[in-house]
């Protein structure tokens, strides 16, 4: 696997290369994201903390990784729980305008996302400087401003079929 470095991904350091152009085109990310589903079935979500929603751990693809790499080197960064690839669900590749997202300083992206459910792990649930606050929620109590309703509706068609 090829790392930039310790501090930027590949992703970043792709929009801080583009310097003035960053802006002025729609980027292609890929990643993953989780649903982490606890024993009473309720799915953890993340108060992001770069704007005011709630939305599901995992993040964008780093040079080389696997999407099975990346959500577990994600959902351990942002939830610090330790989880094995056998214990990944595969629920859909998800792509297509529901992933168009900006960010703050401009950043428009539309992401590629494998979308995994968890339902073994461990460890105790800490977060990092990427969210403000994490709790599970009933899917019939989600809250309303939420960052991945394209992908909570993607698994909740996923257990229908189960």
């Amino acid at each position: 696997r090829i790392k930039l470095s310790s501090f930027v991904g590949y992703p970043v350091f792709n929009r801080l290369c583009m310097g003035d152009l960053k802006h002025k085109f729609v980027l292609l990310q890929d990643g993953a994201a989780a649903i982490i589903v606890n024993d009473k079935g309720q799915i953890l979500l993340q108060s992001r903390a770069d704007r005011d929603e709630w939305g599901l751990p995992g993040g964008c693809q780093e040079v080389g990784e696997t999407f099975e790499e990346v959500i577990i080197r994600e959902v351990k960064e942002e939830t610090n729980y330790d989880v094995k690839e056998e214990d990944l669900e595969l629920v859909k590749v998800v792509s297509g305008m529901s992933r168009l997202s900006s960010y703050p300083n401009g950043d428009v992206v539309v992401n590629n996302t494998v979308l995994f459910c968890i339902r073994k792990f461990s460890g105790e649930l800490k977060w990092d400087s990427e969210s403000k606050e994490m709790k599970y929620f009933d899917l019939d109590n989600l809250p309303l401003n939420q960052h991945d309703p394209d992908l909570i509706e993607e698994y909740k068609k996923y257990i229908e079929k189960r």
